[in-house]
């Protein structure tokens, strides 16, 4: 049976104690990034409630039906972890709130546009993907660069992009090539372009993929910034402790259908597949992370 999601009675997730998505842990940086993201543009104003919307989403691929009546909400400020198996559908669904992929029945609205009928320089505002493998999203020879480009993308003002990467990589210069960057610091420089447009909406496929314990504690540190300032973040991935430390709510997929949506409390607790280690030893009890013992410990 589905858990029926309430993201409005979960409280957040703890506070997580974090360094640096590079080599060069910066406990300042969140707070830099707030600020410059609250110099720039503002967002175009969703719809309310919601700043994403799916409603009998499904998606065919061939003969191949990949997603089947999926109805999902996103809230401003809300992170939700994106579950389940390979093949479940998460970087698909992924892709039809981006636009890459049309729905085959059903409808998507991302800030009051249907994503894949609208331009690509209207709905960088509004949403924004960073795929499994960041450098998808690396084409030029040095980061200044790249930093350009997503200035003239998102038509925001030149330095925009480098401010933002100055923030998550403060060591990086201008003339190095993405290609030279660990993958902790290539998932930065691709978010920082994808924050240049300063969209409502995060999307993230598999983000701590291939990070180590540092750069992935610095990435939770970040999104939990971003999602305080009213982004809201949808990450798929299968990492449970990153689910239990950022996530607000958890979605589960299976066969291309939402089989949970609800607290991350109630949700992940629900199945050993996708419990935390830390509610694994403590069972029956519920805390999720380290940091939550403490706290009751306390």
């Amino acid at each position: 049976a589905k858990v029926q999601a309430d993201a409005g009675r979960n409280p957040a997730p703890p506070a997580f104690e974090a360094r640096g998505l590079g080599r060069s842990p910066s406990s300042a940086a969140p707070g830099l990034l707030a600020r410059l993201l609250r110099r720039s543009n503002p967002t175009p104003t969703p719809a309310p409630g919601s700043v994403a919307a799916a409603r009998g989403l499904g998606v065919r691929r061939g003969r191949a039906e990949v997603l089947a009546g999926i109805d999902l909400a996103v809230a401003p400020g809300e992170t939700i972890a994106l579950m389940g198996r390979n093949g479940a559908g998460k970087s698909t669904l992924l892709s039809a709130l981006v636009g890459t992929l049309p729905p085959t029945t059903g409808t998507v609205t991302v800030g009051g546009a249907t994503p894949h009928r609208t331009p690509p320089q209207e709905m960088v505002r509004r949403v924004g993907l960073v795929p499994q493998e960041p450098r998808d999203l690396l084409y030029a020879d040095t980061v200044a660069a790249e930093c350009a480009a997503a200035d003239s993308d998102a038509a925001a003002a030149p330095g925009t992009c480098r401010d933002l990467v100055s923030a998550l990589l403060p060591d990086v210069p201008d003339d190095t090539h993405p290609r030279d960057l660990s993958e902790g610091q290539r998932l930065a420089l691709a978010l920082a372009l994808v924050l240049t447009g300063r969209p409502a909406l995060l999307l993230l496929d598999e983000p701590t993929r291939g990070l180590d314990y540092a750069a992935k504690a610095r990435l939770v540190e970040v999104l939990r910034a971003l999602a305080a300032e009213g982004h809201a973040i949808v990450l798929a991935t299968h990492d449970v402790e990153l689910a239990a430390e950022l996530a607000h709510r958890v979605v589960i997929l299976a066969g291309g259908e939402v089989v949970a949506d609800g607290p991350t409390a109630e949700v992940v607790v629900s199945s050993p597949a996708f419990a935390p280690q830390v509610a694994k030893v403590l069972a029956p009890g519920h805390w999720l992370t380290v940091a939550q013992v403490a706290e009751a410990l306390s």
